[in-house]
């Protein structure tokens, strides 16, 4: 399969490889979608320039985005069917002003945008027989949720070389009252909802430049093997995965219907049968909000929204401390993977994301990052170890507009140094450049991510 995904790179100039831009050309993070804004709105406005036709889609796209889904029948048309089981009532649920859930810190917490992936023990990534591919908690009234979920923080110390000290949390698990029976022996990914800034340059990446980054191998010696995740689309084709943090979908509506059918409960073209198991429709009678609940008109504007919200501009980009940040983000190795800067194809239904520029922080590729950030779940071609190198555009912006400094792909990191310090795997000599700094130059790197 590999082989087929480094043929599409055949002949194709590397589309992520660092083009020297200048500073203030690297702090229009999205290009031709930047947006100067550094308010609790800064994650939901729409790209400048697009045409008013696109504009009236984006707020349609906004209005399903943000309103809440209800139990079938009622009056609310067209947004009926939620569930019966779900762990949000909303895409703006888990994804609060189109910006980062978080974990749930106290008991009883639902619907923050945490989502928990389920396999048997001995069944790598297959769907749990009795409760499916996500652990769903919440459901409509008169049906059980599938179980609770409770986190509790393990701490886990350690010290730099220069003796400081420091502690991290990981997360244990459990999962209480499960309703449709014992859940055994499992496998689970625990998955935060990230902010939705930018998605239609992301899309607009050609398979083939990413690929063209590939080195899985590590033919260079560099210690970094990143390769892409070739995935099936709703459509049937094979592609290179974009969205999701171990990349699972290659397109916005993909993305948004598996949203739609696993998160709210919701039915559509690419998953007409609700998300439940045979044991859970013998305990379950509710009725239906539509076939599907969701139809092509919706998904495609709610895709659109994604597609076209824009990205805030990086901050203080010409002070001395942040572009002395962006010197030691490059010379630690990050840019390796957090590659920064991109180009789109000429394929984007929106004219002004082709061939377009822009900075993201990312190559949008699979990665090892070592046993501590281990999940040790199968998703698709995706190992347990494996992760996509997340976008770092807008990460110093989810303060401003979620209140939470939550970050990982489960949330476990309470700062940004913290999500510096858990990287391992192939991110590991990265990792220890980053430790065996002077503090003031662990500050200066960490104020250059906090101006993104």
């Amino acid at each position: 399969m590999l082989a087929a995904a480094m043929a599409l790179a055949a002949g194709v100039t590397c589309a992520l490889a660092p083009r020297g831009d200048t500073p203030a050309e690297l702090a229009r993070l999205g290009g031709p979608a930047t947006v100067e804004i550094d308010t609790p709105d800064a994650f939901g406005l729409s790209a400048p320039g697009i045409s008013s036709e696109e504009r009236r889609a984006f707020s349609v796209g906004n209005s399903f985005f943000r309103d809440n889904w209800v139990t079938a029948p009622a009056s609310t048309e067209g947004r009926d069917g939620l569930g019966p089981l779900f762990n949000a009532n909303s895409c703006s649920a888990c994804h609060a002003d189109d910006g980062r859930g978080r974990p749930p810190l106290a008991r009883g917490e639902v619907g923050l945008g945490l989502v928990v992936f389920v396999s048997p023990r001995d069944a790598d990534g297959a769907p749990h027989p009795l409760y499916g591919k996500q652990l769903q908690d919440q459901s409509i009234s008169g049906v059980v949720p599938e179980t609770a979920i409770v986190l509790r923080a393990v701490p886990v110390p350690g010290a730099y070389p220069d003796g400081t000290k420091y502690e991290l949390n990981r997360w244990e698990a459990t999962f209480e009252h499960p309703a449709y029976g014992p859940l055994g022996e499992v496998r689970t990914s625990l998955r935060i909802g990230p902010q939705v800034i930018g998605g239609g340059l992301l899309e607009a990446v050609p398979d083939a430049a990413i690929v063209a980054r590939a080195d899985p191998e590590d033919r260079d010696g560099d210690g970094v093997s990143g390769r892409p995740h070739l995935v099936t689309g709703a459509d049937g084709a094979r592609r290179v995965g974009k969205f999701g943090w171990k990349a699972s979908q290659p397109t916005l509506e993909g993305q948004v219907m598996a949203a739609l059918h696993e998160d709210i409960g919701i039915t559509n073209d690419a998953h007409p049968v609700e998300s439940l198991t045979t044991g859970e429709r013998t305990a379950i009678t509710a009725p239906s909000g539509g076939s599907p609940e969701a139809d092509a008109h919706k998904v495609a504007r709610l895709a659109h929204y994604c597609r076209v919200l824009a990205v805030p501009m990086q901050r203080d980009a010409d002070t001395p401390t942040v572009e002395r940040g962006r010197r030691l983000f490059t010379d630690t190795g990050c840019v390796t993977c957090h590659t920064p800067t991109m180009s789109t194809g000429d394929a984007s239904p929106v004219t002004l994301l082709r061939n377009a520029t822009f900075h993201p922080y990312t190559d949008l590729l699979l990665h090892d990052m070592g046993e501590g950030l281990a999940d040790d779940r199968r998703d698709g071609d995706a190992t347990g170890r494996e992760w996509r190198t997340p976008p770092l555009w807008g990460i110093g912006l989810v303060q401003t507009v979620n209140g939470h400094t939550r970050f990982l792909h489960d949330g476990r990191a309470r700062n940004l140094e913290e999500a510096v310090l858990w990287h391992g795997g192939e991110a590991q000599r990265a990792r220890d450049r980053f430790m065996a700094m002077p503090a003031a130059d662990r500050q200066a790197l960490l104020a250059f991510l906090e101006s993104l």
